[in-house]
């Protein structure tokens, strides 16, 4: 078994109505851990909120609090995540309650076991993903697909929530997207730094627009450009 210090990494852009059920749900995850969230400049409350939470806290309970400028975008939050995290193991947490943190024991367990240095948590291994609308199946199982012809491997789901890496395998990965480019991004510089990605089945439990999903169709078109980009280009 392979010891090791946790960070979750919780990047926030209007999540007024799921940011605090979703920091319960990760505090409730019986591991020692960190957690660092990035609010990326909300304008709906949450950014008040969640400076109330850190005035609370004070740092207490493995919580840290950073606040963005601006609204520069997913990629740019984790950025800033990542160089701020302590932990030699690291996880994406999305806080929209899409994904549960109860699956952070599967996610972790190739990891601890040596297996495997970075792991991403498929949404369709287990039937999770048999609520999803159409329209997002289809984009997420194309844009994989395209992935895996230029990467050489055989994921399910590249556009997942849940990643999670070993310190070293972030170390000397730069990231450039600021948006949510940075999935075909990270998955195409780690897969040229010759990591297998290793997955797991998770849970999953969609949300509509009204409920304040963010992704649109022009980031489908962002991420078959990085897909290119990153995997052609460098």
């Amino acid at each position: 078994m392979v010891s090791m210090e946790l960070s979750i990494i919780i990047p926030v852009f209007n999540e007024k109505l799921f940011i605090a059920e979703t920091l319960k749900r990760v505090s409730a995850v019986d591991l020692d851990k960190e957690v660092i969230v990035i609010d990326d400049c909300s304008s709906d409350g949450t950014r008040e909120l969640l400076q109330e939470l850190a005035g609370a806290s004070k740092g207490d309970e493995g919580f840290k609090f950073l606040f963005q400028d601006k609204n520069y975008g997913k990629g740019a939050a984790l950025r800033r995540g990542f160089k701020e995290a302590m932990g030699d193991v690291i996880i994406v947490q999305d806080a929209d309650l899409e994904c549960d943190p109860q699956d952070y024991y599967a996610l972790l367990q190739p990891i601890k076991m040596g297996l495997a240095s970075v792991v991403y948590g498929s949404r369709f291994l287990d039937g999770s993903c048999q609520t999803m609308s159409f329209r997002h199946y289809f984009a997420n199982r194309f844009l994989t697909f395209l992935a895996n012809v230029f990467i050489g491997q055989s994921l399910t789901d590249m556009e997942t929530c849940y990643k999670v890496f070993r310190r070293e395998v972030l170390d000397g990965i730069e990231i450039k997207e600021n948006r949510f480019g940075f999935e075909p991004e990270i998955t195409a510089k780690i897969a040229n730094k010759g990591y297998q990605i290793h997955e797991v089945p998770i849970s999953y439990h969609p949300r509509t627009y009204c409920e304040g999903k963010k992704i649109k169709w022009k980031d489908g078109f962002e991420a078959i450009w990085c897909i290119i980009k990153y995997n052609l280009i460098g």
